[in-house]
């Protein structure tokens, strides 16, 4: 007989199961990607920080040039009929006659080096991206845990359905136990002359079957341990520890479809996305405030890479942006925020009232089982006390042996089916769980 016993939550916490699930919490791949989505909001919140802060930058320029566009100053023209009529006045030659000059707009060989320090003083984007970027991080930590929550609840069924699997290879095993039993017994009836043959062929062919009922059970044993074991990102053929704590029914307390709901991550996620549309909006709608930076140039310019007190400078200066117009482009996208914010408060709705019938059938399915499980076992029990009787009977030459086989495929799925009941009492608890997102992350 398959023995259940009753254990409290806080037992039902502890042990290999546990383990299992930090494991798969440290190594399920599909977690991990929504780990490093999580990873990115944070670095671009990282980002958002970095915009209040001052930006300094070194920059540089040098020019080589030749040809290229020329201003023509006719200094000669100008200056040599002064000069020749000054030295006619002087009678000398003092005054020299100078050419005309050409200068090229290019500069040649020249640098420009310098560090700009900017700094952003009035700038509202930059404020609600930043704590546009902080809901987006409650978001993702929000999915972050609702993949665990479902990854706890998988973890735990696969490790529920592989025992289960375990022991209904044992069940068989027993059966054949009782088939062996009934060919030895009929073998000594034929030899005695007390039966014929015909009950012989029939337990030889029970034992038959039954060999095909283990084989198909240990096919769903491995499949389960593969399942498991794939949950855990491990190699699919690794061992199973059980957990005796873990394996035993948790008395359960109804859910409370009012209440049970306020954990939810899905939730969050939500609201998050509602508070990013908001957020959205009102940035649209700031476009009005003008935009104020300052920045600072500490550098030096001059030819020749002459570097002195000449060629040094400093340049300070405001930079003011203010959108008076821009076609209307603002105020549509601040509309679609709202309409971004309405659509995630809809689906907010929806979603908890579909939450709450998820807990109500959770619990609905668990008070089923649970009596479903109650049931199983008085009806072993009276399974096993059939099997008993009869046995005696048809070793005393009274009871066909098609009767006593008959009792003896009532007594294994009676087994089967506590279970089976046993497994769904588990999956139930498991289910409540989540829907109550009452495992501790």
């Amino acid at each position: 007989m398959l023995i259940i016993s009753a254990a409290t939550p806080a037992t039902a916490q502890t042990g290999a199961l546990e383990q299992y699930i930090g494991e798969a919490f440290a190594r399920n791949q599909a977690l991990q990607q929504r780990t490093f989505r999580l990873e990115k909001a944070m670095y671009a919140l990282q980002e958002a920080r970095g915009l209040f802060l001052p930006q300094v930058s070194l920059m540089g320029t040098y020019t080589r040039t030749s040809g290229g566009r020329t201003i023509d100053v006719p200094i000669g023209d100008l200056m040599n009929p002064v000069y020749a009529t000054l030295n006619q006045l002087t009678n000398s030659d003092k005054f020299t006659p100078v050419s005309n000059q050409s200068f090229l707009l290019n500069p040649d060989n020249f640098y420009d080096a310098k560090v700009r320090t900017s700094l952003p003083l009035i700038n509202t984007e930059i404020w609600y991206a930043q704590k546009i970027r902080r809901e987006d991080i409650s978001r993702q930590q929000a999915a972050v845990n609702v993949y665990k929550r479902q990854l706890v609840k998988d973890v735990k069924t696969a490790y529920y359905q592989y025992f289960q699997a375990v022991r209904a290879v044992d069940i068989y095993n027993n059966a054949l136990l009782l088939v062996r039993e009934n060919i030895r017994v009929n073998q000594s009836m034929l030899r005695n002359g007390i039966r014929n043959s015909t009950s012989l062929t029939r337990a030889q062919t029970e034992e038959q079957r039954t060999l095909a009922a283990i084989t198909a059970a240990r096919n769903d044993q491995q499949n389960a341990r593969s399942y498991f074991n794939f949950l855990l990102n491990r190699p699919l053929t690794d061992s199973i520890l059980a957990d005796s704590a873990a394996l035993a029914v948790v008395q359960t307390a109804p859910a409370d479809t009012l209440s049970g709901i306020s954990g939810r991550e899905e939730l969050v996620q939500l609201e998050k996305t509602k508070q990013m549309a908001l957020l959205q909006e009102k940035l649209q709608r700031s476009a009005f405030i003008p935009k104020l930076s300052t920045f600072l140039d500490l550098g030096s310019q001059a030819y020749n890479w002459d570097f002195n007190d000449k060629s040094r400078y400093y340049l300070w200066g405001l930079n003011l942006q203010w959108d008076i117009f821009s076609g209307g482009q603002r105020r549509s996208r601040a509309r679609q925020a709202a309409t971004d914010a309405a659509t995630a408060q809809a689906a907010y709705d929806e979603t908890e009232q579909a939450l709450k019938l998820e807990l109500d059938r959770a619990d609905n399915n668990y008070q089923t089982a649970h009596s479903n499980y109650h049931s199983a076992q008085t009806q072993l029990q009276l399974a096993e006390k059939y099997y008993r009787d009869q046995l005696k009977v048809y070793k005393e030459g009274q009871l066909l042996y098609i009767e006593l086989l008959d009792a003896q495929q009532q007594l294994t799925n009676a087994r089967l089916e506590l279970l089976q009941a046993y497994a769904q009492v588990q999956v139930a608890q498991a289910e409540i769980e989540r829907a109550e997102a009452g495992y501790p992350l």
